[in-house]
């Protein structure tokens, strides 16, 4: 699906420059008249076509109380046309970095709810005509199935503009939905005659619900989870790629016992793997009890009906998993534990961001240069780490989303209360930070060349770190005092190959155990580093792929 909108009128066929996804009215073109002069009186004015594809929205600014220098009020008034555009708009997801995230769009949008609750409520119209003891509707023809799943697989931006506008009159989004399928089904005669059992026992929530774990189910498995694995699979091959580069470690910001640049990014491959599998596995629920969760209504009108199971049936039937004890919503508890799975993802992110970033400050990377590039604008030397520092803020954007979203959805005064609704819409922002971050954390990845040398140069001038390996060959002989020896040789002062050797030396020690200390260098002092750099791909498992949201395979 793409989305577009031209100066006044919305083209489906075009890629659009509106916001897809902050924005409550998603699909509306913005116009704004203004009088510079003039800024305090504002007026807005929405209107819209009977066509699908017109819907204009203009603000107009007045004020005729200021004066000019001479005393004299400023005659006439100036206004300008002010589209929505990527300059206008109020998110910087919908505006500056909309190629980017403009994938989630079509799931996390308002088109893309409206296309949920379409699908969700032609779907229990089907399931009703399958139900034997409901005979006011019968089994549907093949060719009536095949108009109906039609509406969901045709569902057009025009088509979400109609209900839209049918919204304008009724003030409630759901029931617009409702009376729009009624509009399009009363042509046909087999479903006209049945068009009254279309939203049939549901309350809002039950329609919405579905189509939010929908939203959430179609969007990770489509957009948000293969950006993952990429990013996964990319830092699986930096430590791949260098498992055998030695590298200084610095714990407390200080030398420490050196280890490879490969082992180092292995264990964010391995972290963010872990992560991502435990989100994959969060069961995404649904719920379809009616007004407080006990099929009061459906009850009432077939009392001798299996609802709990017809409900169930029908929830699965969506690949979701069935949440049974309900009020008038979902809980939002899978909602809670996905967001913060998410999160945690997020902050091994951070960590990692943070740790390029330091190793790019120190020398042990160079980043690729791109022609045409500034850095700074008034330094020309200046090669920034933006990529790295776009991808931080962005997390930590989407982290305080997602954080509110966690803690406030599972919280809902008595049956329900309407904050739930409103935070809702905002899912797709903390998923469309976390899109963009995600991608700026590969673009920089992409701009990344190991500086051998400087890796090097910072080992041959941290002799001092063979000190743990000596003192533990000394623990292992007997040799009185080691740990006291090594920190009289090595604490606050200067220590060199040559300092390190004639310590060496002097140390009673058998020829074997004496020869292995003397070969050592910073540079091989690496422990297991290089192999378990090398199993990286064991450990993360993606050979095997990972699981999507409502796979039980």
């Amino acid at each position: 699906m793409e989305f577009g909108a031209s100066s006044r009128v919305l083209n489906p066929n075009q890629r659009s420059l509106f916001n897809p996804i902050s924005s409550y009215h998603k699909s509306i073109g913005l116009f704004c008249s203004y009088n510079p002069h003039h800024p305090s009186n504002v007026s807005f004015h929405i209107s819209a076509a009977n066509s699908r594809r017109d819907c204009i929205c203009k603000a107009i600014v007045k004020d005729n109380s200021i004066k000019s220098e001479k005393g004299k009020r400023m005659p006439g008034e100036y206004s300008h046309d002010f589209e929505l555009t990527s300059l206008t708009a109020l998110s910087p997801l919908d505006g500056r970095y909309w190629s980017k995230v403009k994938d989630l769009a079509p799931y996390m949008s308002e088109y893309g709810l409206i296309r949920f609750r379409v699908l969700v409520e032609i779907k229990w119209l089907l399931k009703l005509s399958q139900i034997p003891e409901v005979t006011e509707v019968p089994q549907f023809s093949k060719e009536a199935q095949s108009y109906l799943q039609g509406l969901v697989d045709g569902f057009s931006m025009g088509d979400a503009l109609e209900v839209k506008n049918i919204e304008k009159v009724t003030n409630h989004d759901v029931k617009a939905v409702e009376y729009f399928l009624k509009q399009k089904c009363q042509s046909h005669p087999e479903i006209a005659k049945v068009l009254e059992f279309f939203h049939f026992a549901c309350t809002s929530e039950d329609i919405n619900n579905l189509a939010h774990a929908l939203m959430l189910k179609e969007a990770m498995n489509t957009v948000i989870f293969p950006v993952m694995d990429e990013l996964i699979n990319v830092i699986c091959n930096m430590a791949k790629d260098n498992a055998h580069i030695a590298m200084l470690s610095r714990t407390h910001g200080q030398p420490a016992s050196p280890t490879t640049l490969g082992k180092e990014m292995a264990i964010f491959a391995v972290r963010l793997s872990r992560e991502r599998q435990d989100i994959s596995q969060v069961e995404i629920m649904g719920k379809f009890a009616g007004a407080v969760g006990n099929y009061n209504a459906h009850l009432i009108a077939y009392p001798d009906i299996n609802w709990p199971q017809i409900a169930e049936e029908f929830v699965k039937s969506l690949g979701l998993s069935f949440n049974p004890y309900v009020t008038q919503i979902e809980t939002h508890d899978y909602m809670a534990k996905l967001f913060h799975g998410i999160i945690q993802f997020n902050n091994i992110l951070i960590d990692f961001d943070r740790d390029i970033w330091s190793y790019i400050s120190v020398g042990y990377f160079k980043q690729i240069t791109k022609a045409g590039e500034i850095g700074s604008s008034t330094m020309p030397h200046k090669v920034n780490p933006i990529d790295f520092e776009n991808s931080e803020g962005n997390l930590g954007k989407a982290n305080g989303g997602l954080s509110h979203l966690s803690m406030k959805l599972p919280i809902s005064r008595w049956q329900r209360d309407l904050t739930d609704s409103t935070v809702l819409r905002n899912m797709g922002e903390g998923l469309g930070h976390s899109l963009l971050a995600y991608k700026s954390s590969l673009q920089g990845i992409a701009k990344l060349q190991v500086n051998e040398a400087g890796l090097s140069e910072d080992l041959n001038q941290s002799w001092e770190v063979l000190a743990e390996p000596i003192q533990t060959v000394m623990r292992r002989y007997g040799v009185p005092e080691p740990y006291e020896k090594l920190k009289e040789l090595t604490r606050g002062r200067a220590v060199t190959r040559e300092s390190i050797r004639e310590f060496i030396e002097g140390l009673e020690l058998p020829k074997e155990a004496k020869t292995n200390l003397l070969n050592l260098t910073p540079h091989t002092y690496v422990g297991a580093a290089i192999e378990l750099a090398r199993a990286v791909d064991r450990a993360v498992n993606l050979v095997n792929g990972f699981k999507a949201l409502g796979n039980d395979g």
